[in-house]
């Protein structure tokens, strides 16, 4: 059987074939293009230089289903990573793509029970993700082997130098065997990356994802923080406050567009689906409808909307949050075309707003923070067109035929009473706010840095004092009660650092490492 996703000539068995299809992927990235079919040689090790977001998960975690021996049930990958939350999402991504495969991959890391990772390892694991420290801890238990292991893959190893774990890395390192092959990813390559790579790994071949040039000239670029659940309601809010609403709709995957747009169809809007699982035959009657503007929504994947060529689109919107800046620029691009002003408007859950940062950095461009239209406000500037359209219709003749209905219709009635009528029976669903749902305020507990309820401290030791993140984190958690997944958006300098706590945390840290008579090692960060 053939898929029409682009990774059929990569080696990849039929079991991974049909998942990759089911989760509606298209296309390999560039780092998956170069990584799978090395990585099925299993002849070489490999470092991997590429940036976060281009789909480095599927790049190893594809030919690693493929080459995991489902029989045996000791340990034969170990994947580490800087932190739990990619440990938790490593794990779920390879799962997700494991199609029939019988294979069992579990995470570990620190704040989890103990006793639950013991029981799921006991039970015979075939790939294990895990954060260095935790790795160390079952290590000095016994209760995890890896001296037999035949794949270790070190991700974001930049990430787990920067945080301090290069010693912990080596140590790992230490207890597997010689044969394994190792796969290193890295966003940079520094030269203790280097020197690592040199001590154990003999012999490499190196793979680049060349950095593309990221800029962008649109008039406005915008996002909206909103709950996953809301998403939908948010977007229709969008559509329907603005005149003349002509967009492009980008979403992850296939299986995504076609939920997305079907729901739009239900909901009475004029929108279509494109992707890679149509012919060409409707894929060219639904651009050609879309250019002609019979249908004024298109819900797009990346890869389907490279031919779409459109000079008018008043907006582009991100409904799921774009893998790399790159993809951004590619999306966004699609407006402000010929001279046309345009909008570009992505929507974001919580935990993505340091992934729209990095991508605001790296495209260098300002996105700003809006707020999603009040119910009262779309019904306000749908009354106005209303009003608009009715006037630019008292300015044309009308047909003799409506007179005569007119002068009917009033000559026994109120001519105010009539006209309410008449909008009520024209308008009445339009204009209606019971058919928008409510959607409720994002809490301001996430991790922005902008959000309340945050402090930002200084701290008098750097580079220079051999802190790392993970001792600075520790230093506070010996001083303070408080929990490590609250200290946040750490910057280590030479000479002093920066840290967010809670704003309620704050004080008590200030205080706690601030004796008379003694150096302020750490105070309130000074605003610009």
């Amino acid at each position: 059987m053939t898929y029409k996703n682009g990774f059929n000539n990569l080696g990849l068995s039929e079991n991974v074939l049909v998942a990759i299809n089911n989760k509606g992927f298209e296309e390999p990235t560039a780092i998956q293009a170069m990584t799978i079919p090395i990585m099925l040689r299993d002849d070489t090790n490999i470092i991997a230089q590429a940036q976060t977001g281009t789909g480095k998960t599927a790049a190893f975690g594809l030919p690693l289903i493929d080459m995991i021996s489902a029989d045996s049930r000791t340990v034969q990958a170990l994947i580490l990573v800087p932190t739990r939350e990619l440990a938790i999402q490593v794990s779920e991504e390879i799962n997700s793509l494991k199609g029939n495969k019988d294979i069992k991959i579990v995470p570990i890391y620190g704040g989890q029970s103990i006793d639950q990772q013991l029981r799921r390892l006991k039970k015979g694991v075939h790939i294990v993700v895990g954060t260095p420290g935790r790795v160390i801890d079952h290590l000095n238990r016994r209760t995890l082997k890896i001296g037999n292991i035949e794949h270790l893959i070190l991700d974001e190893a930049d990430e787990m130098l920067n945080m301090g774990f290069i010693e912990d890395m080596e140590e790992i390192m230490e207890h597997t065997n010689p044969d394994k092959r190792t796969l290193l990813f890295s966003a940079t390559i520094p030269g203790k990356i280097r020197a690592l790579a040199r001590k154990y790994m003999e012999g490499y071949e190196l793979l680049t994802v060349e950095k593309e040039q990221l800029t962008s000239n649109l008039t406005e670029q915008i996002y909206f923080e909103v709950k996953a659940s809301n998403k939908f309601e948010a977007l229709c809010r969008i559509i329907d406050i603005e005149v003349g609403f002509y967009g492009l709709i980008f979403c992850r995957t296939k299986s995504d567009v076609d939920h997305l747009s079907n729901h739009l169809v239900d909901r009475g809007y004029d929108a279509a689906p494109i992707h890679g699982d149509l012919s060409q035959s409707q894929r060219e009657r639904t651009l050609d409808k879309f250019r002609k503007q019979t249908i004024n929504i298109l819900v797009a994947t990346d890869v389907a909307a490279r031919g779409i060529d459109v000079d008018n689109l008043t907006h582009v919107i991100n409904y799921s949050l774009p893998h790399s800046p790159d993809s951004y620029v590619h999306r966004i691009g699609r407006t402000g075309r010929a001279g046309n002003e345009g909008t570009a408007i992505t929507f974001i859950t919580p935990n993505e707003y340091k992934r729209l940062m990095l991508i605001q950095r790296m495209t260098k461009t300002d996105i700003r923070k809006s707020k999603i239209p009040e119910v009262e406000d779309i019904i306000n500037a749908k009354k106005k067109k209303i009003f608009d359209d009715l006037t630019a219709i008292l300015a044309e003749k009308v047909d003799g035929n409506y007179y005569n209905w007119a002068k009917t219709l009033l000559a026994d009635n109120n001519p105010t009473e009539i006209l309410a009528a008449v909008l009520n029976y024209c308008f009445e669903e339009e204009i209606n706010p019971d058919s928008y749902g409510q959607i409720k305020e994002v809490s301001g507990k996430g991790k922005q840095l902008d959000e309340q309820g945050k402090a930002r401290l200084f701290v008098a030791l750097g580079k220079k004092d051999r802190i790392n993140p993970r001792k600075l984190i520790d230093l506070i958690m010996s001083r303070v009660s408080i929990k490590a997944k609250q200290i946040g958006d750490i910057q280590i300098m030479e000479k002093f650092s920066f840290v967010n706590v809670p704003f309620d945390q704050a004080e008590r840290i200030v205080v706690s490492f601030n004796q008379k008579g003694k150096r302020q090692l750490i105070t309130h960060a000074k605003k610009k």
